[in-house]
């Protein structure tokens, strides 16, 4: 079918562009391969309002014409549109551009298209006729995505010259706040302390502190403080000599000897037994060790990292750690910001880890932006640890370049506040239940379903039992408005339609003549929802 007149006018007399990686400059370049013009025509409209620049093509031959020519970002690919079709399209952009994200328009009720466009590699498909705030929200979505793996790509390219960085990646402040205190402390030699959660990176910031001082050339010696054990902490660190002890058949330096003109790192310093304390704090002021079973002292020569989870003052408070050990310890004090208080960083830190992973000889991936939503919205209690744990098995489960959301880790796939919602077990004593258990909040801030039976069966609702609850609560509250309802939800109205396909309306909105409870039987409303989360 040959398109309408116009209809590849952006294609034919605009001036040939040179050739860049995408987004390496400037503007995001977006492009449309449809012949049907309103879809061209809100594609424009949404690309002038995200600020990016748009391509136009008519069939697939013809945007590829404009590969040719010009690097892109984004291309929106209509699998209706002339040509080789669209699910060809994507497959051989994929193979040729896979740093592009594609976007697939089918039409609604065709889900073999759908998927199929998914196991060709698009990020996103679109039902036509489309729901324009759908749209929007997407390609906003993605144009974030891009903007920020752009950004991305410049702060690797400066952390390139500064080995041991590793996964220490991020643009947010407090981020920027630790590379800056990182660099003060590699031109000094003074004991440095890093405070962080579990997971947020310690040792990788006594590493970074490491290869940046005049030190580089020693050896980085890290100890476990937490995983040596106590009988043996004496001699792991100041060694002995032979005969010391029964077993002791030759002489050994100890760790502290062994860091001598480089970095010791002792890591979960506060775990460190409190009779032994006194024995580091007296190596660390005399920068002399003494072997177990040894008269002679060794001199040393060493910079000290410790690092802790702990609240080393609280200790020193209660008794449990020197208060001298801590002052010398607590010179230049790095405090690691948990992962959730910098979610911004968590897409850098993905497409971080799937770079890093692909050169480890994994495939190559991506997540789509519904996955990659649901871990920006989580938590994450085991810091970057945790993330380069669910990153590792999406990649062992998927079966294509595009990870899903069935792809993520079985806690992940529910709903945020869903999530959140499940109370901890129950403790086996009545008395020691808490007297109240958290809210069910649904996906964002809608209230809890204040007409829910309160008996303790509601402590055991399935994840699409919660997600029910949470879509009816926000209809209510919006009294019945489903595009209010989806904002304060934080979805689409689509998938909100769709949620209510299955559920049922709610007995009490205004759309149903019924005004019973409020909140259907779990038992016998609606289909378990638990294979398709919103």
């Amino acid at each position: 079918m040959n398109p309408p007149r116009g209809h590849h006018e952006d294609l034919l007399t605009e001036a040939a562009v040179p050739e860049s990686p995408p987004g390496a400059s400037g503007s995001l370049w977006f492009l449309v391969a449809s012949d049907e013009e309103p879809v061209r025509e809100f594609v424009r409209a949404e690309s002038a309002r995200l600020g990016a620049r748009l391509r136009t093509a008519a069939s697939a031959a013809q945007a590829l014409a404009v590969f040719d020519r010009q690097a892109i970002d984004l291309v929106v690919v209509d699998l209706a549109a002339p040509g080789i079709g669209g699910i060809e399209l994507i497959k051989r952009l994929r193979e040729d551009h896979p740093e592009t994200a594609v976007v697939a328009l089918a039409e609604y009720g065709s889900d073999s298209a759908a998927r199929e466009a998914l196991a060709a590699g698009a990020a996103e498909t679109i039902g036509r006729p489309f729901e324009e705030e759908d749209w929007r929200a997407k390609l906003g979505r993605l144009a974030r995505t891009l903007s920020l793996d752009r950004e991305n790509r410049v702060l690797r390219e400066q952390l390139g010259a500064r080995p041991g960085f590793g996964m220490l990646v991020g643009l947010s402040p407090r981020v920027q706040e630790v590379y800056r205190r990182i660099e003060k402390a590699s031109r000094s030699d003074s004991p440095v302390l890093v405070l962080g959660e579990t997971g947020t990176g310690k040792e990788l910031v006594a590493r970074s502190i490491h290869f940046h001082s005049p030190r580089r050339q020693g050896p980085f010696v890290p100890v476990d403080c937490a995983g040596v054990v106590p009988t043996l902490v004496e001699s792991e660190l100041f060694g002995y000599v032979k005969g010391a002890f029964t077993g002791a058949f030759q002489t050994k330096r100890g760790l502290i000897e062994a860091a001598s003109g480089g970095t010791l790192f002792l890591d979960e310093i506060g775990e460190l037994p409190k009779e032994m304390q006194a024995k580091l704090l007296r190596a660390l002021q005399e920068r002399e060790v003494r072997p177990v079973g040894s008269t002679a002292t060794v001199r040393v020569d060493i910079r000290v990292v410790a690092a802790t989870h702990r609240d080393l003052e609280g200790e020193v408070a209660r008794g449990t750690f020197r208060q001298d050990l801590f002052y010398r310890l607590n010179v230049l004090p790095i405090r690691l910001p948990p992962l959730r208080e910098r979610k911004s960083d968590i897409p850098l830190l993905v497409s971080h880890l799937l770079e890093r992973m692909a050169a480890e000889g994994r495939p190559a991936a991506a997540f789509s932006e519904e996955a990659l939503e649901r871990l920006v919205a989580y938590d994450w209690p085991g810091n970057v640890r945790e993330l380069e744990n669910a990153v590792a098995r999406a990649l062992a489960l998927n079966s294509g370049p595009i990870l899903h959301l069935g792809d993520l880790p079985t806690n992940l796939q529910g709903p945020p506040s869903a999530r959140a919602a499940f109370p901890p077990p129950a403790p086996s004593h009545p008395a020691s239940r808490p007297e109240s258990r958290p809210e069910v909040s649904g996906f964002g801030t809608s209230p809890p379903d204040s007409s829910a039976p309160s008996s303790s069966a509601e402590e055991n609702f399935t994840l699409a039992e919660l997600e029910r609850r949470a879509v009816y609560g926000a209809l209510r509250k919006t009294g019945g408005d489903k595009v209010a309802a989806a904002r304060l939800l934080g979805i689409g109205k689509t998938t909100l339609y769709r949620k209510l396909k299955e559920y049922g309306q709610p007995q009490d909105s205004p759309e149903s003549s019924a005004a019973s409870d409020p909140v259907p039987n779990p038992e016998t409303s609606g289909r378990d929802s638990g294979r398709d989360s919103a």
